[in-house]
């Protein structure tokens, strides 16, 4: 079968699923549970193992499918007239080259010719224009800086901060403009209809509007003392490990709830349009299954997946039935991190009781302006008298998001 008889097949499993749960739900001293003889609960598992399998059979044909689209481009591109030859765009390698070495910023960094050619590390500009941040984005390496090492083990405890994995849901491309421009078809008036010999046919309308999403920067700097600088493996480790980390935290909390107000972007859990589902007296599971079917009637679109805060997936992990039997699998399993077939991205970033899910591969994008400019200089405050430099990193990017109604929040959870 096809992607799209596979996603039908998905659709009527999660379905039946679904009426399982409902015709079993009940409250127990006002928890949620399940009313399932242990015969049931084997079918339930057996089925969410074969939506599982489902889900995970849509994700690969649609690899495959897109794969074939891109031969087939490229076999159309590739017998173009020699006047329109392709243009190489994003990460694609041009035909006959070989692949660009890929770098770290820190690498760049002490490589360039203004490190290199330095007196008295007073003052270095440095513009890594070669610096790709979609490669770079998930190095994380060593720790924060230090005094060169004497009497120790050389091993670095890092802060504890959150894995950044937000982004990495979304489709990334990069973009030369100061902002994302798009047309939205925003009336779609659909008049077709069957017509008697010599007769008129209805008259549809389709108008279209203008869409802005501004490209924002998100910067941040370290002090840093002349000595420390010189010494070339604390620099790397520093710009490599602590910069990006905290540009990439902060890009989280950006994507997911900024207010969109200068120079915030405009986050998934604020865009204007978003449709919300409240879970009310539901289960949490029900509650999700009728997001699902908002993005899927009124958004015309297929989650893809969704985003939970951890502590509320522990309430969806520790479900029972009345008779005490964990319902996402035995604690002695680690238990697949999906619901209804959606992979769930586990984030401290999102907001404790709202999950937010959606259609992320076809109606959001991230477009990056810039990945990472990197800049050292002791003219900050009296750091010139003091030995002391500042090295600063930032980038600048995009949210778009093409169809607001593609993603549903799920509050009160």
């Amino acid at each position: 079968m096809n992607w799209k008889e596979l996603l039908a097949k998905l659709d009527a499993k999660r379905a039946e699923l679904a009426a399982i749960f409902a015709k079993a739900a009940t409250k127990v001293d006002g928890q949620d549970r399940y009313n399932l003889t242990p015969e049931q609960l084997e079918d339930v598992k057996a089925r969410n193992a074969e939506i599982d399998d489902l889900a995970r059979q849509v994700e690969d044909a649609k690899a495959v499918d897109t794969i074939y689209q891109a031969n087939q481009k490229a076999i159309r591109e590739a017998n173009s007239p020699a006047g329109q030859l392709p243009l190489s765009t994003g990460n694609q390698q041009p035909l006959g080259q070989q692949p660009k070495q890929v770098k770290s910023l820190g690498q760049l960094f002490v490589e360039s010719e203004a490190y290199k050619s330095r007196r008295d590390a007073k003052n270095i500009e440095v513009q890594l224009n070669d610096f790709n941040y979609l490669e770079q984005k998930t190095l994380m390496e060593t720790g924060a800086g230090y005094a060169p090492q004497a009497i120790r083990t050389g091993r670095v405890v890092e802060y504890a901060h959150r894995r950044l994995i937000v982004a990495d849901v979304i489709p990334q491309s990069e973009t030369d403009q100061n902002a994302v421009v798009y047309m939205e078809e925003t009336t779609s008036t659909n008049n077709a209809a069957t017509r008697a010999e010599g007769g008129q046919a209805g008259e549809s309308a389709i108008a279209f509007t203008e869409r802005t999403d501004a490209v924002r920067e998100i910067a941040t700097f370290i002090p840093v003392t002349e000595i420390q600088i010189e010494d070339v493996p604390g620099v790397q480790s520093l710009i490599d490990n602590r910069l990006l980390t905290f540009l990439g935290l902060t890009e989280e909390v950006q994507l997911l709830t900024g207010d969109g107000n200068s120079p915030n972007l405009t986050g998934f859990l604020v865009k204007s349009g978003v449709q919300s589902q409240a879970k009310g007296a539901d289960p949490v599971p029900d509650a999700i299954y009728k997001a699902m079917t908002l993005v899927r009637y009124t958004g015309m679109a297929e989650p893809s997946a969704i985003m939970m805060h951890p502590n509320d997936w522990e309430g969806v992990r520790l479900l029972r039935t009345t008779d005490g039997i964990y319902i996402w699998g035995s604690p002695a399993d680690a238990g697949n991190e999906r619901i209804w077939g959606l992979p769930v991205v586990l984030t401290t970033a999102e907001t404790e009781n709202t999950a937010l899910l959606g259609d992320f591969q076809l109606y959001s994008e991230i477009k990056r302006r810039r990945g990472a400019n990197v800049k050292v200089s002791n003219s900050h405050s009296d750091y010139f008298i003091k030995g002391k430099l500042a090295i600063r990193a930032d980038e600048r990017l995009a949210l778009a998001i093409y169809r607001a109604a593609a993603f549903c929040k799920v509050t009160g959870i």
